[in-house]
Parts: C-alpha cells; structure tokens; sequence
C-alpha cells in the first residue's frame, strides 16, 4: 500500500472523527482536505490548485439554479400554497381506508415538486397532515412514517439540490438528470400507496377513513394547486423540450411562483423576506459544502484513491450486480449515520469512477444515487426525517417512528430491485 494511499485513509478516518465530535460535514471536509494538501504538496502548488479549482466551481452558471429553486419553494411554503396541495388531495382520496396517509403521500410528492428537501417536506406537510391523521385516529406507526417517508420524495422528484449537486460533481446535464427521475419518482410514489394499501387491507383500524366529499368540493379543490402544477409543469416541460437551459427554468420558477402567489393574494411582505433570507441561508450551507467537497475531493484526487478503488473493484472477480449493491448499501449506511447531502458529497468522488468503469449509464448512477440518499434520511439510527417529524409529534417515540418508516423501506428496496433489472426505468425519456 502507498504511502499516499496510507494517507487518504488517515484522511477519511480523521473525517469521521471530526463529525463524531459534532464539528459540521463542510468544516470537517475543509480542514482534512487543506491538511492533506499540505502534507502533499508544496505551499505554493496548494494555494494555486485551491484557488483555481474553488473559483472555477462556485463561479459555475450551473451552480447559480440552486438558489433559484430554493427561493421558488420558499416562496410557496412561505405564502401557505402546501395548504391547497394536501387539502385537494384530502377531498379526492381521504375518505378510502387509508386515504389519509395516502393523500399524505400524494401532498408530500406535489410539495417536493416545487421544493426539493427533504426535511422541508416533511415539515410542511407534517406540520398540516398530523393533526387529521389524528383526529381520524390513524396508527401513529403509519401516520409518521407516511409523514416521514412522502418527505424523501423532495429529492427525488425535480426540482432537486441532490440531482442538481449530483449534476455539476460528474459534469451532467441537470435538465437530463430532472427529466430522468420523474418516472422513477412516480413509480415511487405508486409504490409507497401500495404499501398503506397493503397494511390497512391486513390491519383495517390502521387506516379508517375520513369524510366524503361531493363532487363539486372536489373539483373546487383543484383551484388552489392547479396554478403550481402547471408552473412544474413549464418549468421541467420546458427544460424537456429544449426552450430553456436548468438555470433558466429556475429563474422562470422562482419568477412565475411570486407572480402566482400575488395573483392568489397569498404574499405578504413578511413572507418574503423570509424566504429571501431562508433562501441565503440555505444557498450558503449548500456552497460551503461545494467549496469543501472540492477541496476534500482534490485531496483524494492527488493521492488517487478514487482510481485506487475502482482499480480494486474492478479487479475483483465478481459480478458488476454485486459491487452495485455493495456501493448502494455503502450510501444507504453512510446516508442513515450522517447527513445524506454531506455522505454523498463525501462518497461521490470516491465511488462514481468505480461505477462508470463498471459500465453503467452515468444519469442512471445520478437518479440512483439520488434515490438512495433519500432512501437514507430515514434509515436508522440517524435518519433525519425521521427526527424532524419526532420534533413534530413529542410524544412520539423515536422507535414508534421508525417502525413506521420500515414498512416504506420495503417499498424503497423493491424500487432498487427493479431500477438495476430495469435501467429503462430511468433512461427511457432521455434517450
């Protein structure tokens, strides 16, 4: 073993120490990094390397999307629009066995379209859906883990952060990583409802349901989200079609969801100065990350252990299948002990040569890699959503949550199952 090798080690290990110490993903991965550097390589070469390489990637027209996309869905939380999404799903579908945690999931998927996070889903929507899941006396295992699990969809249905840092890390096309997980966020979505569908079949008090609307509230329903579909709909429709670059549709996003909310007459000026400075602080920890990512990532470039790795992967003497699933059950861990944007921004330079190598797609790597971030938000021990919806429901038991989420994590491995049998899944509209 190098000596460059022993050092990257020395590198990752010191890493986790520092986060097992509390310190943030972004200052742990910028001391390690800087520190190895300059074991490496001389002063000079550290400062010039740092300072070209950081300024190339934060200067990125492609990194300027991030903040839009987040403004667009701070400007939707903000002015209460989530209200009219759960609401109309509510009146459709709530009075099936079960149909108020489907309609949980269903307000989760359209949240996530015009937000993407993963702990702000599932807050909103928690924040809304809680308090009916118990007035109709819900299970409260099914009624948090519904509530936990809808929130993963934020980064999986576009817009997303995790597609969009995913996209600029391996030099993609963001427009084709949106466009590829929309099937595979819906296919997700169909998924999850079979699951409630299944446990409140076999336990019939799990899920009663709740009043019956008539026809006209239904259809009245639709007056509230119809505007906000069809704003997703020209904002990932247009990158599809070609009108418009990923930054472009986000300015027409964060544009077109400030005119849609003053027509509705639902912002007020408090509102929006809150999202602008929610937005600022989320956009900033997002690029502290990148610019420690780079940093940490040029470490391990000059001591090769990413080549290192996908030279021993591939020379090992099994099937590309089961190093697949070794790697995913590597995020899926690494994603339930630590916070899942930091894992992936940690694990992506080391693992995504090993899978090129290995032959696969690199946007079907992107949207699986995706899937199996959010599959760890709500992986024990850590799983963030998990603990968000707790600070929700105190009186909750961490375990009952957790119970809760493990019937969906059934539903997330079938999904895995079938993007590796069924690459297509991913790849078919973009093509």
């Amino acid at each position: 073993m190098t000596s460059n090798l022993v050092l990257s080690l020395g590198g990752v290990i010191a890493l986790c120490l520092l986060m097992a110490l509390n310190m943030p993903i972004a200052f742990a991965m910028f001391i390690v990094g800087i520190g190895g550097l300059f074991l490496l390589l001389p002063p000079d070469a550290v400062f010039n390397m740092l300072s070209s390489n950081v300024w190339k990637e934060i200067s990125s027209y492609s990194l300027s999307v991030i903040p839009l996309y987040i403004f667009m869905g701070e400007i939707v939380f903000r002015a209460g629009i989530s209200q009219y999404i759960f609401d109309a799903a509510y009146k459709w579908i709530g009075h099936f066995r079960g149909g108020m945690a489907i309609t949980t999931i269903l307000a989760s998927a359209g949240f996530a379209s015009i937000c993407g996070s993963n702990s702000a889903t599932t807050a909103t929507v928690g924040t809304i859906a809680l308090p009916e899941l118990n007035k109709y006396k819900y299970n409260i295992a099914l009624s948090t883990g519904s509530i936990a699990t809808g929130g993963t969809l934020g980064v999986i249905i576009p817009p997303s952060t995790v597609l969009i840092v995913i996209g600029i890390f391996t030099q993609q096309s963001i427009s084709d990583l949106f466009v590829a997980s929309v099937i595979p966020g819906l296919a997700l979505v169909l998924l999850m409802i079979m699951v409630v569908l299944f446990l409140c079949l076999k336990n019939p008090d799990y899920g009663p349901p709740a009043a019956k609307f008539t026809w006209g509230e239904r259809f009245r329903s639709l007056a509230g989200v119809i505007p906000i579909f069809a704003l997703f709909a020209f904002v990932i429709g247009g990158m599809y079609m070609g009108w418009f670059t990923p930054t472009e549709s986000g300015a027409y996003g964060a544009f077109g969801a400030i005119v849609i909310t003053l027509l509705m007459r639902k912002l007020t000026w408090d509102a929006f100065k809150s999202a602008l400075i929610s937005t600022l602080r989320t956009s900033a920890m997002v690029m502290l990350l990148v610019i420690s990512a780079v940093i940490f990532g040029r470490f391990l470039t000059v001591t090769r252990m990413p080549y290192e790795v996908a030279d021993f992967i591939g020379s090992l003497s099994v099937s590309p299948t089961l190093l697949l699933l070794a790697i995913i059950l590597v995020f899926v861990i690494g994603g339930s002990l630590m916070d899942s944007m930091g894992f992936l921004i940690i694990a992506l330079p080391v693992f995504y040569p090993s899978l090129i190598a290995m032959g696969y797609d690199p946007v079907w790597i992107g949207v699986m890699l995706c899937v199996v971030t959010s599959m760890g938000a709500i992986t024990p021990p850590v799983g963030v959503n998990v603990f968000v919806m707790q600070g929700l429901s105190p009186g909750t038991s961490v375990i009952t949550i957790f119970k809760g989420v493990s019937y969906f994590l059934l539903a997330y491995a079938a999904f895995l199952v079938l993007l590796i049998a069924f690459p297509d899944i991913v790849l078919f509209l973009v093509k």
